[in-house]
């Protein structure tokens, strides 16, 4: 999903309860990504809220649901999450509104992450139990096995159709292109994903515009991507994605920050 793990698995709840706790412990996303350790370590057990305890506060957030069909656990559109969705969908299509008419110093872009952005990836979340695999993470991107978050395709397709150019943009690895752009199209996304469009990270042979090339942070992937972009002649407007380190490094008018307390990733 957005990237591969090389340490041991730690399990994807563990992260959720960094922002749960006082004292800080060693946390790792479920997806991969540099471990992150606060200076500052839980000194008492009882400070530290019960992995099962913060899985559970975890699917009644998303609103659990089973699917008869596949047997694979859904958020559902009537619980927390997709009332927080609908909440920042309908801010950004109004800022968007406001933005469409102005003059802008590029052409004007929209930049989305893909994994808890666009692609809710919950389903696999669940059925592995908060924890990173990468033959069955693979089965499910390749076979696009993925549902939109909510509210996200009519917002995408909506400034698609409204002078914004789409980019999305992932940490998911490059030879995971072609499920990536199936999936985004199956959940209804009518913007391109075509190779000019959807940029994945490239290890093997990283694009020049990167100086960090293949050593680079999440956040160094991304922020050199966006500005990669508005080198191009585009100016982005908005930038959309559920981890800070979607977020920062500039190169970006407005950030909107997707809720996911599944995993974290520096």
């Amino acid at each position: 999903m957005k990237l591969h793990r090389t340490a041991p698995v730690i399990t994807g709840v563990a992260v959720a309860l960094t922002g749960l706790l006082s004292g800080g412990i060693l946390t790792a996303s479920a997806h991969d990504g540099p471990k992150a350790s606060s200076s500052h370590v839980a000194t008492h057990g009882d400070s530290i809220p019960n992995v099962t305890v913060v899985e559970n506060q975890i699917k009644a957030y998303y609103g659990d649901t089973v699917n008869a069909e596949d047997g694979l656990h859904y958020p559902s559109s009537t619980g927390s999450y997709a009332n927080e969705m609908a909440h920042i969908t309908a801010a950004a299509k109004d800022y968007l509104k406001g933005q469409a008419s102005r003059k802008h110093s590029g052409k004007p872009a929209l930049v989305f992450d893909v994994d808890d952005t666009t692609l809710n990836t919950y389903n696999y979340e669940i059925f592995s139990t908060f924890a990173y695999n990468p033959t069955s993470n693979a089965d499910f991107v390749n076979n696009a096995k993925f549902p939109a978050v909510f509210g996200m395709p009519a917002l995408v397709n909506w400034a698609n159709d409204n002078g914004y150019t789409v980019f999305f943009l992932t940490g998911r690895p490059v030879t995971q292109r072609d499920g990536t752009a199936a999936n985004l199209a199956k959940v209804g996304y009518a913007a391109s994903a075509d190779v000019d469009h959807l940029y994945l990270k490239d290890k093997v042979n990283p694009p020049a515009y990167l100086p960090c090339g293949a050593t680079c942070t999440t956040t160094e992937y991304k922020s050199g991507t966006r500005k990669h972009i508005e080198s191009l002649g585009y100016d982005i407007v908005a930038n959309f994605g559920d981890q800070w380190s979607d977020l920062n490094g500039g190169y970006a008018d407005k950030t909107f920050k997707v809720p996911n307390p599944m995993y974290y990733l520096p």
